[in-house]
C-alpha cells in the first residue's frame, strides 16, 4: 500500500471502532521506534481533520543507559521539529508508585501505565499506544501458548477506556513503510533483539515459521482476535 492508503487504513479503522470520537485532547505514547514514529506521522492528519489536540509522551525507563537517553534525545528532537508539546517522564519521579527500576517487562509496563495515568489527571482524554498486529499475532500466541479462554484470545482491544490502538490494523512492515515515505527516521531498541524475552522468541522465531507457511499469516492471526473479541461481547 502507498502512504495515503496506510492513512486511508487507519482513518476507516478509527471510524469502524469510534476511536476519535468525543475526543479532544489525545497524547501519543511514543518510543522512538518505528510504530511509535509511524503513530506521530498518521495521527497528526487525523487529529486536523477532528479537530483533536495532540501531545506526545516519552517514557524514559532508565534501564538502558545512553541508549535510553538517546531515545528520548531522539523524540525530542522530533517533537521540537514538529511543533508537538511533549512530556517526559523519567523512572525516578515514578518510584513511589512503581518502585526501583527493575529488568522485566512486568515492570516496565507499569512504569508506563502510571505515567500514563498522570496525563489523564492532567487533562488528557485519551492515550494512544502504538501497537499493531503484529503485536497482536505476538499476545494472541503468548495466550493460547499460556492457555486462555475466548476473552484472552481478543488479544488486545482496538479501544479500552481510555486507551486507544489506532495502529491495530497495520503490520509492522507497514509502519516502517510509513517513516520512509514521510522521511521520518526511527531508533531500534536493542533489548528487541534479545531472545531473553518470550515475547522476543515469538518475534524472532514462531511468527516468521508460521510466515513461510502462509505470508498473511500476522492478518490471519489478528483477524481471528477481532473475531474472538466480537464474540466475547456477544
Amino acid at each position: 500500500m502507498t502512504c495515503e492508503e496506510i492513512l486511508q487504513t487507519v482513518r476507516g479503522f478509527c471510524a469502524r471502532e469510534g476511536l476519535l470520537e468525543g475526543r479532544r485532547k489525545i497524547a501519543l505514547a511514543v518510543s522512538g521506534g518505528a510504530d511509535s514514529m509511524a503513530l506521530l506521522c498518521l495521527m497528526r492528519p487525523l487529529a486536523e481533520e477532528n479537530g483533536i489536540t495532540l501531545t506526545v509522551c516519552h517514557v524514559n525507563h532508565g534501564l538502558r543507559g545512553e541508549t535510553a537517553d538517546r531515545d528520548e534525545a531522539f523524540v525530542r528532537e522530533a517533537c521540537a521539529r514538529l511543533g508537538l508539546p511533549l512530556r517526559v517522564f523519567h523512572a525516578a519521579e515514578l518510584e513511589a508508585e512503581v518502585g526501583r527500576p527493575q529488568a522485566g517487562e512486568d515492570w516496565a509496563r507499569r512504569l508506563r501505565y502510571t505515567a500514563f495515568a498522570q496525563l489523564q489527571g492532567q487533562g488528557i482524554d485519551a492515550i494512544a499506544t502504538a501497537h499493531t498486529a503484529n503485536d497482536q499475532a505476538e499476545t494472541l500466541l503468548l495466550r493460547l501458548a499460556r492457555g486462555t479462554g475466548l476473552h484472552g484470545a481478543g488479544g488486545i482491544r482496538p479501544r479500552r477506556g481510555c486507551y486507544l490502538r489506532p495502529l491495530l490494523c497495520l503490520s509492522r512492515a507497514e509502519t516502517e513503510a510509513v517513516c520512509r515515505a514521510a522521511g521520518q527516521p526511527w531508533v531500534t531498541d536493542e533489548t528487541n533483539d534479545t531472545d531473553a524475552y518470550a515475547r522476543n522468541r515469538l518475534r524472532h522465531n514462531a511468527l516468521p515459521a508460521l510466515e513461510s507457511t502462509n505470508a498473511a499469516a500476522v492478518q490471519n492471526l489478528a483477524r481471528f482476535c477481532e473475531k474472538a473479541a466480537r464474540a466475547d461481547a456477544y
